[in-house]
């Protein structure tokens, strides 16, 4: 009788497990609030993309979707934040490539990005605009490279290590510009200086840029794609000014951690998809210089891997590194 009672307890026991754990496989995604990670200050490129996104996004998962700014470290700060989190709903915006970048510029750092995050899908690129204050008296990149031959500029850097810092260095390689870089924390602080002509030159993503050349508050010397953008027609190319086939920018990207489930991944993925492809979000951005650009999960891992080893390269030239 002690045996019969012993094996019914031990299959209600087993019952019980199977129970629980189809309950949490099936448990529906969302079950609290998402949180999109921007691993830098508000204002900047990968800030506007998230708040564009947020609202629309939340009515789809039908949770809410928070939008934060965890900056410091280039970046580096926030992403290691979201490949450490276990709660499966938190998500990281950023510069893809400045993240591919990392690797090669930071000999401490705390996670591997390639391996502790996974690619959700691409969002948006958005190429550099090269900006000075008004009062520097030039007026194209060759008046700009002999300038800076003659006296002191200062560059600002959004951040060390970051891609606009890089394609000014980059630039500063082909055409043998001399200036200071002077870093910031991120876009927004570093647009602010130039503005106030603390630091007179700028690169920086076209999308968070572009209102303050409309304005005059900047003026505008050179376009990172490899062709001239509609919004600034007669603004030529880096390229065309000296740096054959430079090209670079900033390419706006969602990524959760890898231990994140397929499933998980595919349903926010087809949502973010959806919405940035939308046509209130595809205007809303291009008015602004970005332009939509989507991946799937796998071309989105073949893209920064390629990033990761075309700008390793750069850095070994340029000797920089951080700890």
């Amino acid at each position: 009788m002690n045996i019969n009672r012993a094996r019914r307890h031990v299959t209600m026991l087993g019952l019980a497990l199977l129970c629980g754990a189809t309950a949490a496989q099936t448990t529906p995604w969302p079950s609290k609030p998402v949180r999109i990670i921007v691993p830098y200050t508000p204002g900047g490129s990968s800030d506007i993309i998230a708040r564009a996104i947020s609202q629309p996004l939340s009515e789809a998962l039908k949770q809410n979707v928070i939008v934060e700014n965890k900056p410091g470290a280039s970046g580096n700060m926030g992403a290691d934040m979201v490949s450490k989190a276990n709660d499966g709903h938190t998500m990281l915006l950023c510069d893809v490539t400045a993240l591919a970048i990392s690797p090669s510029v930071y000999t401490k750092l705390p996670f591997d990005p390639s391996k502790d995050l996974r690619g959700v899908t691409m969002l948006a690129y958005s190429p550099h605009l090269l900006v000075v204050h008004p009062s520097v008296p030039a007026n194209n990149l060759k008046e700009l490279v002999a300038l800076s031959k003659n006296g002191k500029l200062d560059f600002a850097v959004t951040a060390m290590g970051s891609t606009a810092h890089l394609a000014g260095v980059a630039v500063a390689a082909a055409t043998g510009a001399k200036w200071e870089y002077i870093p910031y924390k991120g876009g927004s602080q570093a647009v602010t200086d130039t503005i106030a002509g603390q630091t007179q030159v700028l690169m920086n993503g076209m999308l968070a840029t572009l209102p303050f050349v409309q304005t005059g508050k900047l003026k505008v010397l050179g376009v990172s794609k490899a062709t001239r953008v509609p919004l600034l027609p007669h603004v030529p190319t880096i390229a065309e000014q000296g740096a054959p086939g430079f090209e670079s920018g900033t390419w706006q990207g969602m990524l959760m951690p890898s231990n994140t489930p397929p499933a998980v991944l595919a349903k926010i993925s087809a949502e973010l998809v959806r919405i940035i492809r939308s046509p209130e979000v595809r205007a809303r951005l291009s008015a602004q210089g970005a332009e939509v650009h989507t991946m799937s999960p796998a071309d989105f891992s073949t893209f920064f891997e390629r990033e990761r080893t075309n700008w390793a390269a750069v850095v070994t030239k340029a000797a920089i590194k951080l700890d």
